[in-house]
């Protein structure tokens, strides 16, 4: 199993996650079957039949969630260099064809976000950022062809 790294805020919040699961939504499913088998022949009973099938993803979910925190290890933040790009960092990039800038806080692909900002270090742009600073410039394959960016800050 690979190592997943990530903030404590993370991983709290995939421990969170995790308990809402076991506590709200495994009960809520048991209910759910337990009404439908009252309905009597399971055969030919819809409701029975989907109820489990949502079990079956509820636990399949429960189990990747509890097998990424087994393998978490949280970063500590003050270890982290400020100029160079890593996980952690805030970074705004400038894509140097259209000029455009975006800023986004490289985090575990279990973390990703990019409604908020954070990029997983596993895609392409950021595997492309790690490691560079700011003056730096990157290219990236993407579908479409190459993409130039150049890193204007970093920081977290």
């Amino acid at each position: 199993m690979a190592v997943t790294y990530m903030t404590e805020e993370g991983y709290k919040k995939m421990m969170e996650e995790i308990t809402r699961l076991e506590t709200i939504e495994r009960p809520k499913i048991s209910k759910q079957i337990a009404e439908a088998r009252d309905k009597g022949d399971l055969s030919e009973n819809a409701e029975y039949d989907a109820a489990r099938e949502a079990q079956g993803l509820l636990e399949l979910k429960i189990s990747q969630l509890k097998n990424t925190v087994a393998n978490v290890r949280i970063i500590d933040e003050s270890q982290l260099n400020a100029g160079i790009v890593q996980i952690l960092s805030k970074v705004t990039i400038q894509n140097t064809k259209n000029k455009q800038k975006m800023t986004y806080t490289l985090v575990s692909e279990a973390e990703a976000n990019l409604r908020e900002g954070k990029m997983a270090v596993n895609t392409p742009i950021a595997k492309a950022l790690i490691g560079k600073k700011k003056g730096d410039k990157v290219t990236v394959s993407v579908p479409s062809g190459q993409m130039e960016f150049e890193i204007m800050e970093v920081g977290f």
